[in-house]
Parts: C-alpha cells; structure tokens; sequence
C-alpha cells in the first residue's frame, strides 16, 4: 500500500460544499471520481486549511489549501497481454507505435484489459520505464481510445525524462488528420470576432483559449477565458467535400497538447469532428450536397474522425532527429473515399 498527496486550492467563487468544491477543482491528473472524493473525506483523508474535515457539507471558501491523502495499492495486477503491435520504430530506450482506433492507452477502471500498457508490457517485458509509475509504466503522452495514430513510449528513464521535457515544452511535431463539419476559412463572417478564434497566413485557423474541466460533465472537457490550461491548436484546411462544401479535412497542428484539445477546439470554432460523440453531434448535412451514398458513410462513421499522423522529437538519448508518419486507417481512408466519389 502507497501513498500520494494531492494537493491544491480552491478556485474563486466554489460551491459552498466541500464535496461539491472538491468536484469542481481537484486537478483531472488526479483521476479522483465524486464517489471516490466522498468516500476520502469520509475517511478523515482531506484537510482544509491544515484540519481535517469529514463533513462533506463543510463550508468552504475561495482560497482554501486541500489537501488529500490518497492511498493507493501498487497496481501490479497488471499483466501482459498478447495484442498485436503496429510498431514504427524501436531500440533501447523508446518504442513508436501506430495505436488502432478503439485501444485505450493505460489500464482504467471499466478498461482494466487490452489496453496499449497490457500490449507493450507482453512486448518489452521488464524494460518499460518505471518513471510512469506502476499504472502507466513508460507513458509520455496519450491519444484517446477512438483516435487513431502515433504514439512513443519510453522504455528507459533517460528517455522517459528526455521525452518529457520535450512534450511540456512542446518542441514534439504533431500533426493530426481530422474530418470536420464545414469549412475553416478567414472569409467566414461567422468566425470574425469570435472570442479566441483568429487566422494566420495562409487561411490557417488558430484556436487559443483556456481548456478545463466541464463544470457539469466531468468527462468532458470545455473552453475556459478566466482560467484552465493555456491550449492552442492550428488547423490548416487540405480538402473540402460537398456542392455547396459542408465538410472538410484539415490538418491540426499541436502547440499544447491538452485533453481532447482538438475535438473542444474545433467545435468550438464550429468545425465539430464528424463521428464525434462528445463534441461533434450528428449534425444534419445540407441536402444534396454530397451523394447518397458519401453522406450515408458520413453517418454510418461511428468514432472521431481524427488521426495522429505526424510525430516528431528528438531521440532523448542520441539527439537524432526522429519523424515518423503513419497513414490513414481504413475505416478513416473508406470514409474519404466514399467522399471523393
């Protein structure tokens, strides 16, 4: 049994509740339901302000240090799997692999099997980097369970650290594929003016707000301009399907790399991902535009439509300049081909 400390303080105006505030502002890193909060208060894990509170009625107020105690079994339950791997490149220290489209990354309560960690564990054995800790051993980076594409794993420290540092100074290349409703373009009246959205040369769409946590949905993240993690994202149009044009694939380019990040941006610019079950809706395409048959895929296009397609870093170890590119799946290539006529 171990133990990890979160701590953190409580944001202007919280609820009057201490689960409640609790809720709202515990950082999402710390993978802490309303259930579990509930049950850790209960416990005597949670101090406010240096005293421990059980009472999950407890007033609280803006500005309120929390501290919880959380303690934690080793998940070595973990255990490797023999799923196959789409591996781009491999050596001592790292591994890159091309993630298929319905694999989550790390084990998780609901997933606690077949996920990207049972796989690599059957594949490296004892050489993933324990940096991660026990439940996401050699993880640097994430791509949600339903989105396609690259990924690097570290299998020694030296890399784990090396990595990174690159991803928190976003000096990693990613560039993803995504298929959205509509058309990105600086001449539409609609995206002038609104807040956060603005273009750079080359009609290239740049997103910059605030991401956090819903204040509702705790699985749904949301566009925040008083607070959240600083997130910018650049889409670049590449082709437009449809007479009159209603949907487009562009290129979306990372400078931060938040949760969900591309799937809220998009759809806050109006741009929503096909397939998207969060944030995109099953929006009605303007009739005729597309063939029966392009519009049917369209509907029939059961995930997000989004790709990790470009990854570049350099090695943490050699400092070799590594890129890597991994084409479209099948169902993401059928899609755009139904498209494409």
């Amino acid at each position: 049994m171990g133990a990890r400390i979160v701590s953190f303080t409580l944001a202007d105006n919280p609820p009057p509740r201490l689960d409640k505030a609790l809720s709202r502002d515990v950082p999402e890193s710390a993978a802490l339901s309303r259930t579990r909060l509930a049950r850790l208060i209960a416990e005597g894990a949670v101090s406010v302000d240096g005293q421990v509170v059980t009472d999950p009625k407890a007033r609280v107020a803006a500005g309120a240090g929390i501290r919880i105690t959380v303690e934690e079994a080793e998940d070595s339950h973990i255990g490797p799997e023999d799923i196959p791997l789409e591996i781009a490149f491999e050596d001592d220290d790292l591994i890159v692999v091309n993630k298929p489209a319905g694999m989550v990354v790390h084990p998780a309560p609901g997933t606690p099997s077949g996920t990207l960690v049972n796989a690599l564990l059957a594949h490296c054995g004892a050489d993933l980097s324990g940096v991660g800790g026990v439940k996401r051993p050699g993880i640097v980076h994430r791509i949600d369970k339903e989105t396609s594409g690259l990924l690097v794993i570290a299998k020694s420290d030296a890399a784990h650290h090396g990595l990174a540092d690159q991803f928190a100074a976003h000096t990693a290349e990613r560039a993803y594929q995504a298929l959205v409703y509509g058309v990105p373009d600086a001449a539409d009246p609609r995206l002038r003016g609104m807040r956060g959205v603005s273009f750079e040369p080359g009609n290239v769409l740049k997103i910059t707000t605030g991401l956090d946590r819903h204040r509702t949905d705790r699985q749904k993240q949301a566009v925040r301009f008083d607070g959240g993690r600083h997130a910018v994202t650049r889409a670049r149009l590449q082709e437009s399907f449809g007479t009159p044009p209603c949907l487009a694939l562009v290129e979306c380019r990372l400078e931060t790399g938040r949760t969900h990040q591309i799937r809220v941006h998009m759809a806050h610019a109006g741009h929503g991902l096909v397939g998207d079950p969060t944030y995109g809706g099953a929006r009605k395409l303007p009739a005729r535009a597309l063939t029966e048959a392009a519009a049917e895929a369209v509907r029939g296009f059961r995930r997000q439509a989004l790709h990790a397609a470009v990854l570049g870093f350099d090695h943490p170890v050699t400092g070799e300049a590594l890129r890597f590119e991994a084409p479209l799946p099948e169902d993401f290539a059928d899609l755009l081909a139904a498209l494409r006529g």
